[in-house]
């Protein structure tokens, strides 16, 4: 008798259950047990993929979406990726307003991915943009990250649970990005109701107004101004974050959150992107605050794959561009050679 073979039925059975990896090098001077929860090894090399699934679904359980609808999205690159990846296995059109903030190889992802891609410049808003494509398109949904409580949902049902079981409950800190708020409010919300001690500590970016308003709960326009970390912070307050859940939230630089991601790559292997650089440089710096001690388990998400940013932080020439090279690691700008 022939053995049945074992195969999936398609790539998003494989959306979740990514591994921990434990971080030895990138931490090595800063007390506690530090672990990476690698988003990358999703089938769309990011977590969004565990949202455009949970979102799709809830929406085909609703009766909303049909075989041959479009659905439309406002995305930064990675959410867009996995709504269109979805979107082929299960038979939608995929219409997406991306930020001319997002890389080059980010939207050309996109389009070999069979989306329609409209790339607003920084004066129009995508939101906006997303918005009126919705209207104007018969049977599209519109999935709107930002303000979906599916977005917390799809996080409280996967990420969370996936950490405590991994840990065997035994996590003490969970450091993670916010953008959107869906991943760190979701598996907040999970960890929080088995231990209210573990301590959930965002990541912010200097040009967002998380923090402050996490802090005052008051919007301040302010501090706004641009910046380079794609999928990090926000310049408006999204309803799919749980400020409650979050105990704390600290803002990291470009400049240092670009040298962070490299140091990852160098040092552990992993080959992250510009948000995972975000996150331990956020450790380093809540470890000069005291947050951690010997006894700390501390759980890191590195949202997606570091292939998305060749043309960004893992370029010499945009580093360079950029001013990056001048003052934290000057080393690194002798190595560059311009060819005249």
């Amino acid at each position: 008798m022939k053995e049945e073979i074992k195969a999936y039925n398609n790539v998003l059975e494989l959306i979740g259950n990514t591994p921990l990896i434990k971080l030895n090098k990138v931490t090595e001077n800063i007390e506690g047990n530090f672990y990476a929860k690698v988003e990358a090894f999703n089938p769309g090399h990011s977590t969004k993929d565990r949202i455009a699934l949970y979102i799709i679904e809830e929406a085909e359980r609703q009766g909303i979406l049909s075989p041959g609808d479009t659905i439309i999205e406002t995305t930064s690159g990675n959410t867009g990726f996995s709504i269109a990846m979805v979107s082929i296995i299960k038979g939608y059109n995929c219409i997406l307003a991306v930020s001319s903030k997002s890389s080059k190889d980010k939207i050309d992802m996109l389009r070999s991915m069979g989306a329609k891609v409209y790339v607003c410049p920084a004066h129009v808003s995508a939101d906006d943009v997303a918005k009126r494509l919705h209207e104007e398109t018969k049977g599209s949904v519109y999935i709107n990250q930002y303000f979906n409580q599916l977005n917390i949902d799809a996080h409280y049902q996967t990420t969370g649970p996936e950490i405590w079981e991994q840990t065997n409950g035994k996590i003490t800190h969970l450091v993670a990005c916010s953008g959107t708020g869906g991943t760190i409010s979701g598996a907040a919300k999970f960890l929080k109701e088995k231990n209210p001690n573990i301590r959930i500590l965002g990541v912010d970016a200097f040009g967002s107004v998380l923090k402050k308003y996490h802090e005052t709960k008051e919007f301040d326009s302010n501090e706004i101004y641009p910046y380079r970390i794609e999928g990090l912070g926000k310049n408006l307050i999204p309803t799919a974050t749980d400020f409650d859940s979050i105990d704390k939230f600290i803002k990291v630089t470009d400049e240092e959150s670009a040298h962070a991601t490299r140091e990852i790559a160098k040092k552990e292997g992993l080959f992250v992107g510009y948000t995972s650089g975000a996150v331990l440089q956020a450790i380093k710096q809540y470890a000069e605050e005291g947050e951690f001690n010997k006894d700390s388990n501390v759980i890191a998400i590195f949202p997606d794959h570091g292939s998305r940013y060749m043309s960004k932080v893992f370029s010499d020439d945009w580093m360079n561009e950029q001013g990056f090279f001048d003052s934290v690691n000057a080393e690194e700008a002798q190595k560059i050679e311009f060819i005249k």
